[in-house]
């Protein structure tokens, strides 16, 4: 299976009750966000500190089958202009392989901006910077898994 087209084709994919986790794929660390099971909020899970790749795909999959995870909103860094880099590439190989482990639907999010208003909320919240480094990947995965599910409707 290849990525799906979009959120709703997502949506459409999944079982009924399940849930969709958000992915925001750094080089050091996974940011992850779980929506509700209606698919209507995205909510800040966890961040893992990448290791290897098995140990990672591992922590997916008990987070799968602990909240009943019917696919993934991954977020897919695009440079500003719109094209497609090696951090893309990285992304989609990263997506291929999860997909072949774990067997679940998959769509890419454009994560742009992400990062930096989940930053800037944290700055005008008065967050200390080590405060902000322990949450802003698993923000900013709900705020990747929002806009795909305002997205979906």
């Amino acid at each position: 299976m290849s990525a799906l087209d979009g959120p709703a084709a997502l949506k459409a994919q999944v079982a009924r009750r399940a849930r969709l986790l958000g992915v925001d794929m750094g080089t050091k660390t996974l940011g992850l966000a779980l929506s509700d099971p209606s698919l209507t909020v995205a909510t800040p899970l966890e961040t893992i500190r990448r290791t290897k790749f098995t140990q990672d795909v591992e922590r997916l999959r008990a987070l799968v089958a602990e909240h009943g995870i019917g696919g993934l909103v991954i977020g897919l860094p695009v440079n500003m202009d719109g094209s497609e880099g090696p951090r893309c590439q990285s992304t989609r190989a990263f997506a291929r392989n999860v997909e072949a482990a774990l067997a679940l639907p998959y769509c890419f999010w454009d994560e742009r901006w992400s990062t930096q208003a989940v930053t800037r909320t944290l700055l005008e919240a008065d967050t200390s910077r080590k405060r902000r480094d322990a949450l802003v990947d698993k923000m900013a995965a709900a705020y990747i898994l929002q806009g795909a599910l305002d997205v979906a409707g």
